[in-house]
């Protein structure tokens, strides 16, 4: 067995720092299986982990988070955010599910709060669907009257239900509301 080269040694250190990092940055108990795995580990060569429910652009975002300090969340990683909160919780990294659970309730609005309330049905995120069920309430005139909703309600009925749920509770809370002022 021959001495190792400069560039052996360099790669050999570089993998072992690529494990160490990904398990300690994203607090991931996936990935700290994955890169502690002991075919991962008895490589001498880089080793390949395929993330092949993202595209390159939410890759690189998700490596972005990764390498970052972890305190918010890039341009790169706001603008995949969607795809972000799945691999967030697909591979257990609750500090980035976090920082996307922010970033989707904080930029909710009548265009995409039927599709953050679909979104947080996956981990069934209660905050989300919550904020999003908020939305739908205050906006419910512009979005019951949309061609969204109609699809919406083909392909999702139980959420369906849960809005009218919500909606029925919002309705009769302020007209109650209404009454108890009007007799004062």
């Amino acid at each position: 067995m021959g001495t190792q080269t400069n560039k052996e040694l360099f790669l050999h250190g570089f993998v072992k720092l690529l494990r160490e990092q990904h398990a300690d940055s994203a607090r991931s108990e996936v990935f700290k299986t994955i890169f502690e795995s002991d075919n991962f580990k008895a490589s001498s060569r880089l080793e390949t982990t395929t993330f092949s429910e993202l595209k390159q652009e939410e890759l690189e975002a998700l490596v972005e988070f990764i390498y970052s300090d972890g305190s918010m969340l890039s341009k790169k990683g706001k603008q995949h955010v969607w795809s972000l909160y799945r691999a967030a919780e697909k591979y257990e990294i609750p500090h980035l599910l976090d920082l996307c659970r922010n970033e989707l309730t904080s930029s909710l609005c009548s265009s995409n709060d039927l599709q953050v309330l679909v979104l947080s049905q996956i981990p069934s995120d209660k905050a989300v669907s919550d904020a999003a069920i908020s939305v739908i309430k205050a906006q419910k005139y512009t979005i019951s009257n949309s061609k969204e909703f109609e699809g919406f309600i083909v392909d999702h009925p139980s959420l369906t239900v849960e809005i009218r749920k919500a909606l029925r509770i919002y309705i009769s809370g302020n007209i109650s509301e209404f009454c108890l002022t009007e007799n004062l």
